[in-house]
């Protein structure tokens, strides 16, 4: 029988009316997601209490232990399972004072695994990366920097957002703005190569020539917020300033003034530290050997406390367990949940959970992945699974309209080759779906930056994701099959040519040693 494949706006049919009457269980789910939610205590005790979770910190496992004991508290049995090691690393304080020309204190802080300053910290001259005629020029001019900080990402023409611009100037100005910043950005690229080394290795460069420390500042397009990512110096620190402090210092050096500021950057190395997954079941009773997984990954980067990355996925997928033992205790598939280790440096932590359980892979119903922020659900893909219109769509139906009407959806869609962990799984032939949410400037404001804590959640999203997920778990349990793993030749985007299903990959489970 030929198959038909949906796409467009919504599941057609199956969703244009009302829900369904509830059975018993989802009312329960429904009532005990609004009136008895705990998931701004579990924020609060993951994002306050704990902090931000970059693997191979003590905060990392900390997070780990956490887990472990509060599902303890539910009944639900978990545990931390290791699959690799990762270098150790504890982020200290980072105190930024520019003493000349005058005295003010910045806004900045280390990147990760930086090297720390020296105990006190140290005071040097603040010099911009200046223009060479080719690498040979830029090796005469090395020896230079012996003791100074230097600058080495290019200044920001404006400290305003384009939705800025776009709503108070002119049309003209707007458009001079962007070419002129676009001037900007490619000088510096070019700046940069002049010198023979790139993003990685310019750093190292500059510390092998006496360097007292780099400085960086890699704004990410929205009031306040920047990007913190890793640091590739081996011996000095690298740190990151605000836009607006970075700028400062950048137009002072460069007309002649010659900042300086005092950097005291404290962090230490810790040694090789264990990389868990933390695993939580409730137990099947006529199908045990038969799964329905939940998804999120544990770690972060710490800019800030990893709140809306991803945090939020985490406590969804916690609040979805408390809820079903509660209700649900007795399930008829097994339902686990994956809160996966390092996933910001390459997935690493589901891959592993995959090449490590291959037995498994078979048994898995279907996978819920949520990791894109803080948002109400708004997009589900297919993965290129053929029938998966058919049983998303009556799963879906038993969520209340208010939950489905906006979410878009696209059938059988295309295989996640990356992006989230339910692509480990997707590669290993599992029906894994990401529930992707909302926007609310999660790429600008949030997405890996210092502005990602407690206050950008949205909680009233969080719960209607909880309703959700929960729903379809328990409809996946209680499906009297397995769904169908039929999946579609993938499509190249680009070319429109067909093109090969993702295969899994291993994970670096030896990580920054």
């Amino acid at each position: 029988m030929k198959k038909i494949y949906f796409y467009g706006l919504g599941l057609l049919l199956m969703l244009a009316g009302t829900a369904q009457a509830q059975d018993p269980v989802i009312e329960a789910i429904i009532k005990e997601a609004n009136e008895n939610s705990q998931l701004e205590n579990l924020a609060h005790e993951l994002l306050d209490g704990i902090g931000p979770r970059l693997v191979g910190s003590p905060q990392m496992q900390k997070a780990h232990d956490w887990a472990v004991q509060q599902y303890g508290t539910w009944g639900i049995e978990a545990h931390n399972e290791k699959w690799g090691e990762w270098r150790g690393w504890e982020r200290g304080i980072t105190h930024i004072d520019m003493v000349a020309p005058w005295t003010r204190s910045l806004s900045g802080m280390q990147l990760a695994w930086s090297p720390a300053s020296p105990k006190g910290g140290v005071i040097g001259e603040v010099v911009v990366l200046p223009e060479f005629a080719d690498s040979v020029a830029f090796q005469k001019w090395l020896p230079s920097v012996k003791g100074k900080y230097v600058m080495i990402s290019a200044p920001q023409l404006t400290g305003r957002p384009d939705y800025n611009w776009e709503k108070w100037a002119t049309e003209s100005s707007f458009e001079a703005m962007k070419e002129e910043r676009s001037e900007i950005e490619k000088e510096w690229m070019e700046r940069t190569q002049k010198t023979g080394k790139n993003r990685s290795t310019l750093p190292i460069a500059l510390e092998e020539a006496g360097a007292a420390g780099i400085i960086t500042s890699y704004w990410s397009r929205a009031f306040g917020a920047n990007k913190i990512f890793s640091a590739s110096t081996k011996k000095v620190p690298t740190v990151d300033l605000s836009l607006e402090d970075y700028g400062m210092l950048f137009r002072l050096a460069e007309s002649g003034k010659k900042p300086q500021i005092h950097l005291n950057a404290q962090s230490k190395e810790t040694g090789v530290q264990p990389t868990q997954n933390t695993i939580a079941q409730i137990k099947g009773t006529e199908k045990p050997e038969e799964y329905v997984m939940l998804s999120a990954h544990f770690d972060s980067w710490d800019g800030g406390t990893g709140a809306t990355d991803n945090g939020t996925g985490t406590i969804l997928m916690m609040e979805v367990m408390r809820i079903l033992k509660k209700v649900y205790p007795n399930p008829k598939r097994t339902i686990l949940v994956g809160h996966w280790g390092s996933e910001e440096q390459g997935l690493n932590g589901s891959r592993a959970f995959v090449e490590d359980h291959p037995e498994m892979m078979e048994k898995i119903q279907v996978l819920f992945n949520q990791d894109n922020g803080t948002g109400r659900v708004a997009n589900l893909s297919g993965q290129g699974f053929v029938d998966s219109y058919e049983y998303l769509g009556r799963w879906m139906n038993k969520v209340p309209r208010e939950i489905t009407k906006d979410i878009e959806t696209s059938f059988p869609g295309n295989p996640g080759g990356g992006g989230s962990d339910y692509a480990s799984f997707v590669a290993a032939g599992v029906p894994a779906f990401n529930l992707s949410s909302l926007s609310w400037d999660y790429g600008t404001q949030t997405w890996h930056t210092n502005m990602d804590t407690y206050d950008k959640v949205v909680f009233e999203d969080v719960k209607s994701n909880a309703i959700l997920a929960a729903i379809m778990v328990y409809m996946a349990c209680e499906e009297e099959n397995m769904v169908s793993r039929e999946v579609r030749v993938p499509l190249d985007f680009r070319s429109g040519e067909p093109t090969s299903w993702p295969t899994p990959r291993s994970p670096n489970r030896k990580g920054g040693l």
